[in-house]
């Protein structure tokens, strides 16, 4: 995956070369959040010297396993609200690295809807019920929503065998436009996503730029592969030395917009200059 394969090459720029001075343990859940747990602790049975996290559920499951371990967090909303760390300046205990703080995008992201779909109305929001900190999300995009004006209805998932029957509801509710508040289950998913969604002629918004290459409608959120080269600066920190409860959590220091305008054509959508401008990528 290119998240971690931009990961290794920060750690191979840093002089770690797996072969020669580090070796990888990788585990992979697959958007499965309930491996995670059992993954974390044959991690920490092998006594690795630095787990490394994509994600907030993953991070919980590898604080659950170990607290002797450091662990760096590649990805995750904020670990504060979450109880993982006690503040991002000196988070403390065994945890640092980087958050994509999405929960603080939210606003900016249904903003961009509107500017795209003046009329919008009414507002799906999709997500894994399964995953806490989707759910978490959710709670807090749902009044901001409301603020907007737009009649919010939920659509959770527990597979992607359900997308299907969730996206029919959304039409048959007559939504406008559909959030995906993405997560680990999605993500796996995010090809059939973007299919029913052109389906059922349903513009969306992401979090994460990997869905609209995949045809989802916009997305607004940090660099991903840049948070995993960050979270391997970390690393080498921590391998020379480092205590990670000393180590500030960074947030994304650059956001990016990206439009699919082929999506835009197919549903029927006129992407404003004004958004076409902003773009850092557009899919034509």
């Amino acid at each position: 995956m290119e998240w971690w394969e931009a990961f290794r090459q920060q750690l191979r720029d840093l002089g770690h070369v797996e072969g020669r001075n580090v070796a990888f343990e990788p585990r992979y859940a697959a958007g499965h959040v309930e491996r995670l747990q059992a993954l974390a602790r044959e991690l920490a049975r092998l006594k690795v010297s630095v787990i490394v996290t994509g994600g907030s559920v993953a991070t919980r499951a590898a604080i659950d396993a170990t607290t002797a371990i450091p662990i760096v967090m590649a990805t995750g909303d904020d670990p504060v609200a979450a109880g993982i760390v006690t503040s991002l300046a000196r988070p403390g205990g065994s945890v640092t690295g980087v958050t994509s703080l999405s929960d603080d995008l939210d606003a900016k992201r249904l903003e961009l809807l509107r500017e795209v779909m003046p009329k919008l109305s009414r507002l799906a929001l999709l997500w894994h019920a399964d995953n806490p900190v989707s759910g978490r999300r959710v709670r807090a995009v749902e009044p901001v929503a409301q603020s907007m004006k737009l009649d919010v209805r939920r659509f959770p998932i527990k597979s992607g065998d359900e997308l299907p029957g969730a996206f029919a509801a959304m039409a048959q509710e007559r939504a406008g436009a559909v959030f995906v508040v993405a997560g680990p289950q999605l993500f796996v998913d995010r090809e059939r996503l973007a299919g029913l969604a052109l389906k059922h002629r349903l513009p969306s918004m992401h979090t994460q730029s990997e869905y609209v290459d995949a045809g989802g409608l916009i997305s607004y959120g940090p660099s991903y592969p840049d948070l995993f080269r960050r979270a391997a600066v970390y690393v080498d920190k921590i391998l020379k030395g480092a205590k990670p409860g000393e180590l500030p959590i960074e947030q994304p220091t650059q956001v990016s917009l990206l439009v699919n305008l082929k999506t835009a054509q197919a549903l029927g959508v006129t992407m404003p200059r004004s958004v076409l401008l902003r773009a850092e990528r557009v899919i034509e």
